[in-house]
């Protein structure tokens, strides 16, 4: 039992790695944009209510990397460039790219180091987003029986981030 309450992830498909020349030839992601956009042209319109399908979408990015936690897989470089959103039918699906740095590990410190990136790339990128990263960890709990945990582990190494900036 992998204790999560998600299909897998959607993520480009990948037909053919050509070893020989260095060459991945993967699907090509239309009708996307980066949640970094779908934040900002939401966040800027002053309607409140505009931001409803922001904290839903970070409700789910946060049960999604949930997945990929409970089967052990961490991707890296989790930043609101690396999220894709496509809109169909009034219904976002989010789509995760860049797996360059993405890797398996049971070990629960990779797991709060890849939330830990995730929680300083949106505040860096999106000023009082606090809230974003609230959204996306309660996804995150709510969808991983592991993430107390994980989560105790994120606050430690908050602290030790912490730390290590006031010391230079």
């Amino acid at each position: 039992s992998s204790g999560i309450n998600a299909e897998w992830p959607l993520r480009p498909g990948v037909y053919f790695v050509d070893q020989g020349r260095a060459t991945i030839y993967m699907e090509y992601l239309k009708d996307t944009i980066q949640l970094k956009e779908f934040i900002d042209t939401h966040n800027t319109s002053g309607d409140i209510s505009s931001l409803t399908p922001v904290k839903e979408l970070c409700y789910k990015v946060g049960s999604q990397i949930a997945t990929f936690h409970s089967g052990d897989v961490i991707h890296g470089d989790l930043t609101s460039s690396n999220i894709l959103i496509r809109t169909s039918r009034d219904h976002h699906h989010v789509i995760f790219i860049d797996f360059g740095l993405a890797g398996t590990t049971t070990l629960v410190e990779d797991k709060g180091v890849d939330l830990y990136v995730l929680e300083k790339a949106f505040l860096s990128s999106h000023p009082n987003s606090q809230w974003l990263v609230d959204e996306i960890l309660r996804g995150y709990k709510m969808s991983y029986k592991d993430s107390k945990t994980v989560l105790d582990r994120l606050a430690e190494i908050r602290l030790r981030g912490r730390k290590r900036s006031m010391v230079g």
